[in-house]
């Protein structure tokens, strides 16, 4: 699950958060639009913990998602996707 959060991140990170852990959704994304973060967390013993690393797309680290989104403030979306690829195959 991911959510994108401009206005709603006391949300996401609240009453989102314990419900997606009620139905044990296994891996939850918070994009923080304003901070350039991203918060993911794993569904972990009846609650959450946060990850670096994606568990549902193994390799994917997040530190390059937000590279890519602080990125995207100075750059054109191609030259932020040839970025990317160019991270992945490494």
């Amino acid at each position: 699950m991911i959510e994108v959060a401009k206005t709603s991140l006391s949300d996401d990170k609240g009453k989102k958060r314990l419900l997606y852990e009620d139905i044990n959704v296994t891996e939850y994304w918070i994009v923080d639009v304003e901070n350039v973060e991203i918060l993911a967390l794993a569904s972990a013993d009846r609650g959450s913990r946060r990850i670096t690393q994606s568990q549902i797309l193994p390799g994917l680290e997040f530190f390059l998602l937000e590279e890519a989104l602080r990125r995207n403030r100075r750059m054109n979306q191609s030259l932020i996707i040839a970025w990317l690829l160019s991270q992945f195959q490494q």
